[in-house]
């Protein structure tokens, strides 16, 4: 049987640092190290961060307090004229070339040249006018869900489904939840949306990575999960995929000690090379859940599994007794399992000791 593959998805992100060579450094990155995609962040900084907004805790660590969120987020902007060409030198990768979106004109800028999928990021989630656009789209939408509670997530599944069904936009949330209460109008997601169990901290501690969330979204909502990891090093990642996780976004740079917000949380790319080829293995390690011997099992189980024998010399038509009877690894026989149901029985031919007792 094929393993399910997980969609690795290499996060840029703003990892550029608004370097158009850099930009294509990246992308040759995540082809060689074997990702499924490479993935960039689209926005107009006056849009995203008003004027006023500070900078999260680790962006201060990390680029200085002197300056705006909006002022940082400028020299990270990935120009419109990019994208095209970093679409078409993914695609000659034979790599997915995906971007966020972060404000209504980037997403119909992404969208008109054909993304494949359409991003959620963790700080959209709850902005339900943003989500409705995100599903209006008509892509497939992969959901993160970093800060979030349950009912957050609820929130954005029922705006999605609310945009997947409706031509406008909804006259009120009553709208949006009578949408999501027609069971059959649910059931729609699937295949359409993927939910990312995310952790919103650059890095996340191993204390709050609760990679256990994952599986209590797929419980919750019926469908398929994968993980945003912000954590540092490989080991989240692999775990998740191996709890089965279908998609997996990892944040990688050309080098850590690049200035920027987000270089120092990134895997370089061998890193990156070597996370991806565990997930690969893992996928294979995983399997498909049915317990049963393995085809390379079958010799071992012959020769490893003890079968009913003498115990000491045995007469044809002898009362069987516990003492006349043992096991020991024999090819083939009767399974140990019987034993105690041949007791009182008679012995249809003469055995020595050792010998596999056979009817």
């Amino acid at each position: 049987m094929t393993a399910p593959r997980t969609y690795f998805i290499a996060e840029a992100g703003v990892n550029h640092n608004g370097d158009r060579d850099l930009a294509f450094a990246l992308v040759e990155g995540a082809a060689d190290a074997g990702a499924d995609a490479v993935k960039f962040q689209t926005f107009d900084a006056d849009l995203l961060a008003s004027a006023t907004v500070g900078k999260a805790g680790y962006q201060e660590q990390r680029t200085g307090a002197g300056e705006s969120q909006r002022d940082m987020l400028r020299k990270l902007e990935l120009p419109h004229d990019w994208h095209v060409e970093l679409q078409a030198h993914a695609r000659a990768r034979s790599i997915d070339f995906i971007s966020t979106a972060f404000d209504p004109i980037s997403l119909d800028m992404l969208v008109g040249i054909g993304m494949p999928i359409v991003k959620v990021p963790s700080g959209e989630l709850t902005n339900a006018p943003m989500v409705w656009r995100y599903a209006n789209a008509g892509k497939p939408i992969v959901l993160s869900t970093g800060m979030a509670t349950l009912s957050d997530v609820e929130l954005a599944l029922a705006v999605i489904s609310h945009a997947i069904h409706e031509v406008a936009e909804p006259r009120s949330i009553a709208d949006v939840w009578r949408i999501w209460g027609d069971p059959d109008r649910r059931a729609a997601l699937r295949g359409r949306v993927t939910i990312l169990h995310c952790t919103t901290q650059y890095p996340a501690a191993d204390s709050d990575v609760n990679l256990a969330a994952m599986r209590t979204l797929g419980d919750a909502f019926g469908l398929p999960v994968g993980y945003s990891d912000h954590s540092a090093g490989s080991t989240a990642a692999i775990a998740a995929v191996a709890l089965g996780a279908t998609v997996i976004e990892k944040h990688f740079t050309t080098d850590r000690s690049l200035p920027g917000p987000d270089h120092a949380a990134s895997l370089e790319i061998d890193e990156l090379t070597q996370l991806i080829a565990c997930i690969r293995s893992v996928e294979v390690m995983r399997g498909d859940g049915v317990k049963v011997p393995q085809p390379s099992e079958w010799d071992m189980r012959r020769v490893a599994r003890q079968k009913v024998v003498a115990a000491r010399p045995i007469a044809r038509g002898a009362v069987l007794e516990r003492v006349d009877l043992t096991t020991a690894r024999s090819g083939d026989g009767i399974d140990p399992a019987e034993l105690w149901d041949m007791i009182g029985t008679v012995a249809p031919h003469d055995l020595a000791a050792g010998d596999v007792y056979r009817r």
